[in-house]
């Protein structure tokens, strides 16, 4: 089965194009998929994420799975799959031949899973970062998504390279570890569950 992951962002220049694939490829390998990798897509804007979703799903053979990855955007009810969160926030209905284990969420953005490994983001900013400046709480999918980056911008005011998306955010992905994400984020752990069971 060969598996291609549609994941929002990654801008439009092909160098950040081939930094978001490695950044990616290196999370992956981090949560334990070295070996088999899937293939990750840079999907652009959330819409253009989905829209290439729907086409990839169209068009795959009986050996290709296409999954989706997005951001939340918000809170995710406990009693909600991603396509009834993403049917109820934005409209997008799960196409057909599509199932409901082909979309995932990070929740609430992906600076959740970079809050879920504190360790690595002190590391990566060096010295002048405040830690003390991120909320004590050790649930980062609760925290709204407009705080997010801002927080992580905020932490590292100080530092010789502040957090900003692009580069920066990506750089960032490809060093954290993919177990404390896990941990504490438990739609990053119902992907790497259903990947595992492929």
């Amino acid at each position: 089965m060969r598996v291609t992951i549609y994941i929002e962002g990654g801008g439009t220049s092909n160098s950040l194009g081939r930094i978001f694939r490695r950044a990616w490829a290196d999370f992956f390998a981090s949560a334990g998929f070295a070996g088999r990798l899937p293939s990750i897509k840079r999907g652009g804007s959330r819409s253009q994420t989905y829209e290439s979703f729907v086409k990839a799903v169209q068009e795959a053979g009986p050996d290709e799975l296409p999954i989706l990855l997005v951001d939340s955007e918000g809170s995710v009810r406990e009693d909600q799959t991603a396509w009834q969160h993403l049917q109820t926030t934005v409209g997008w209905r799960r196409p057909d031949g599509a199932d409901d284990d082909s979309a995932f969420l990070m929740v609430q953005a992906m600076e959740a899973w970079l809050l879920a490994d504190r360790n690595t983001v002190r590391e990566y900013f060096g010295q002048g970062f405040s830690e003390n400046r991120l909320p004590g709480r050790n649930d980062p999918e609760q925290i709204p998504k407009r705080e997010l980056a801002q927080l992580l911008k905020f932490a590292s005011a100080d530092c010789n390279r502040q957090y900003g998306k692009g580069a920066v955010s990506l750089e960032l992905l490809g060093r954290v570890n993919a177990a404390a994400v896990e941990s504490k984020c438990r739609h990053a752990k119902a992907l790497f569950d259903y990947l595992r069971s492929l």
